[in-house]
């Protein structure tokens, strides 16, 4: 394989994106041979019924075999309640975080919506939610959290993640390093978070630090920015908060993804040529992109100009690549 085409094959493994239609249609073929992402994630717009949507999956992942790709991750926000793209009269019911009951409740309905997925040809969940908000606050995330003590959060995300690896579906912890106290939606615009790195410490981190110790697959980053932190940039953007605190601090070795590059939180201020080579600076793993296949295509270009410019890129790529490695290798773990 020539030099060009390695930095390419290394640039699309750390895409992740999101396509319109049904059908393994052209713009999906796109994403899979000519990209070479390392998976898709579904949303509504691709689930018209259960046979369809196993159909769907089933013709990407062979698309990816096909054109030499190490496994198609394929991923869903399957938190359960509001947050459910799987959803009734074709699909069971999943309860949402809120009306859970305990531990063992949680990784019930946790295993049986990863044997549902599993039935589509599903293999990753981007949950559970570990966000925390307090008591009586009103908070952004309030219909789709555990509890608003981070004990309680911390046992219920441990829970669906076993429940979610026993039924052969690969977790993604959310929304690191919290989001739980803010009121604003980061689909819209981009919240700021003011609070201490103790209070952070002390209160978000508990859940996330809970989950990386139990070996959590993988780690998504919010888009809110935490000025004590870092006054310039997101999470998902930032290197003190994927590096410095992900990596270095909390010693997660996990994969990293941002949440979708495409939300106003980072859309409104960043074009993707900033936000890509912002990934690479934090050596985040995966760039999520969710709506239009003309962005990925120019993220997928973005990382191939950077890994060609400078040879500390193609190295920073080459543990991301073994890091998403190790992750689709834990879909060969017995169950």
């Amino acid at each position: 394989m020539t030099k060009a085409r390695t930095i390419e094959r290394m640039a699309g493994q750390r895409i992740m994106a999101g396509f319109h239609g049904t059908t393994l249609n052209p713009g999906l073929r796109f994403l899979i041979d000519t990209i070479g992402v390392c998976g898709i994630i579904l949303f509504s717009r691709n689930i018209e019924s259960a046979d369809q949507l196993r159909d769907l999956c089933a013709a990407a992942a062979d698309s990816a075999a096909s054109a030499g790709l190490p496994r198609l991750l394929i991923a869903v926000d399957q938190e359960g309640g509001s947050v459910a793209r799987l959803k009734p009269p074709q699909f069971e019911y999943l309860p949402g975080a809120p009306e859970l009951m305990d531990e063992a409740d949680a990784e019930t309905h946790a295993k049986a919506s990863a044997q549902q997925l599993r039935r589509m040809h599903i293999n990753m969940n981007m949950a559970p939610v570990l966000d925390v908000a307090p008591p009586e606050f009103d908070s952004i995330m309030k219909d789709r959290i555990y509890g608003r003590d981070p004990d309680r959060v911390s046992r219920m995300g441990l829970a669906v993640i076993r429940g979610l690896r026993n039924g052969g579906v690969l977790p993604v912890a959310k929304h690191f390093p919290g989001i739980g106290r803010t009121t604003s939606d980061s689909h819209v615009d981009r919240p700021d978070l003011e609070v201490s790195p103790e209070s952070l410490e002390n209160y978000d981190l508990i859940p996330f630090r809970e989950a990386i110790y139990a070996g959590v697959p993988g780690i998504m980053l919010s888009h809110i920015r935490y000025p004590a932190i870092d006054g310039d940039w997101p999470a998902s953007l930032s290197t003190i908060i994927a590096r410095d605190l992900l990596r270095k601090k909390l010693g997660y070795t996990g994969a990293v993804f941002t949440d979708d590059l495409e939300m106003g939180a980072v859309s409104k201020y960043y074009d993707i040529t900033c936000t890509t080579g912002r990934v690479l600076e934090t050596e985040t793993d995966v760039a999520l992109i969710c709506e239009s296949g003309r962005l990925t295509g120019e993220a997928f270009e973005v990382v191939c100009r950077h890994m060609a410019d400078s040879p500390s890129h193609v190295e920073k790529a080459e543990h991301s690549i073994r890091r998403i490695a190790a992750l689709k290798e834990r879909l060969n773990e017995p169950n």
